[in-house]
């Protein structure tokens, strides 16, 4: 069977997916689509998903057109490296931690990041309700990092267990897109006190460096952070 995933470049919902399938080392075709071209407007992607949205995992048989069901349906047909654990227990904790992260996680990295890098590429202004809500998004991400240094601080090596599941697959993207956010807008992001991780939520810098190195994780990184960095070379 083979399996095609339709995503953006570092679109979050759709590196779940990539994660997952990376997890449980699992080959796939990758088809990246490019929004501006008008790529998920096309007839062709609107007979897979009539509401435009990415992703969306081909699996031969069927369509799926949600990051969470495309997780599990991935556990359910291949349940080696279980994403969603191995018993009744191991399972709520990680369905659990996944949720939290879809919903609380997600919110304040958009809310944050979306007012970092704003779809007309310019800066808030320093006096304005832009502004503001910038630094309601910071206080958001700080609660959310916060949270999840305190799973992290039993000494666990992810974020529900030994082994990376789903809630790794799906808190890593948001993670990972604030330190790009660090990376490319370090003033900016050093005045809303995120000037490191490592300080602050050391557990939480650590759980990062570690999925930062694995290097099934290295082959999901973002093609345009890449291509992004030799131009600028």
């Amino acid at each position: 069977m083979t399996l095609t995933l339709h995503t953006v470049s570092g679109a979050p919902r759709g590196w779940r997916v990539l994660l997952g399938l990376a997890f449980k080392e699992l080959p796939a075709t990758v088809k990246m689509h490019n929004t501006s071209n008008g790529d998920l407007k096309t007839e062709d992607f609107l007979a897979l998903n009539p509401r435009s949205k990415i992703p969306v995992l081909e699996t031969g048989d069927e369509v799926l057109r949600d990051s969470i069901a495309a997780l599990a349906w991935l556990d359910r047909k291949y349940p080696g490296n279980p994403l969603f654990g191995e018993d009744k227990d191991r399972a709520g904790e990680i369905w659990q931690m996944s949720m939290e992260c879809c919903d609380y996680l997600r919110d304040a990295v958009h809310a944050l990041l979306s007012r970092v890098f704003p779809s007309d590429g310019t800066l808030p202004p320093e006096d304005s309700r832009d502004r503001a809500d910038l630094q309601d998004g910071a206080d958001l991400m700080h609660a959310e990092c916060a949270y999840l240094e305190t799973i992290l601080s039993d000494g666990r090596l992810y974020l529900a267990g030994p082994l990376p599941s789903a809630a790794d697959a799906i808190a890593y993207p948001e993670v990972r897109l604030l330190q790009r956010a660090m990376e490319t807008k370090p003033e900016l992001m050093s005045a809303l006190g995120f000037s490191r991780l490592l300080g602050a939520y050391p557990n939480l810098a650590a759980w990062k460096t570690r999925l930062n190195n694995d290097p099934r994780v290295v082959r999901t990184m973002p093609p345009h952070w890449t291509e992004q960095s030799k131009g600028e070379e």
